[in-house]
């Protein structure tokens, strides 16, 4: 494909092994409830959370959050929820599913948020982790991969919107970044 990034970091094959191997520890672990309610932080993690729904061997529903995380020129780590969840979580098994936990703020604010309206559980998935950029320290339950701080794209991710339907994840060098 003319201007994809050229440095695979994971292959298709090894995502979807991986994607069965949660899969399977999360319906193991989830096989006493009556459902999970499966929450996919939009836009990076829609591919992911597809995937690892189609292999669950339980019951569950799927719903979507949004998020801004503001970066430049604004508070660092400050995040702003853009679009809720449309079900009441109260009660209800929660898996909170991400794209990629980076400086955890994203997933702190989602902590707290769904801590407040009681849930019956709350755990954490993502598909990728990248443990040495860390400003805030969450509990992730389920990593798909742990990453060296680089920019990736594919499956899911992003970079200026592009890339996301990649099959597999690559990094992007700073020319990349820079000519895109």
């Amino acid at each position: 494909m003319p201007g994809s990034p050229r440095r695979i970091l994971i292959g298709e094959e090894a995502i979807h092994r991986r994607v069965a191997e949660l899969a399977a520890r999360i319906s193991s672990d989830y096989a006493a409830v009556e459902e999970l309610f499966m929450v996919g932080v939009l836009r990076g993690s829609y591919i992911f959370l597809a995937d690892l729904s189609r292999a669950l061997k339980i019951p569950r529903r799927i719903d979507f959050i949004a998020l801004s995380s503001y970066g430049k020129g604004a508070v660092s780590g400050a995040v702003r929820l853009i679009m809720d969840v449309r079900t009441d979580i109260t009660q209800r098994h929660v898996l909170i599913v991400e794209d990629i936990v980076d400086t955890g703020h994203t997933l702190d604010y989602l902590l707290r948020l769904f801590r407040a309206r009681k849930p019956a559980s709350l755990k954490t998935c993502t598909l990728l982790r990248k443990a040495g950029t860390m400003q805030v320290q969450v509990p992730v339950d389920y990593v798909g991969f742990d990453i060296a701080d680089v920019w990736t794209v594919g499956y899911g991710l992003d970079f200026a919107d592009k890339f996301r339907a990649l099959p597999y994840i690559a990094q992007l060098s700073s020319d990349e970044c820079e000519t895109l």
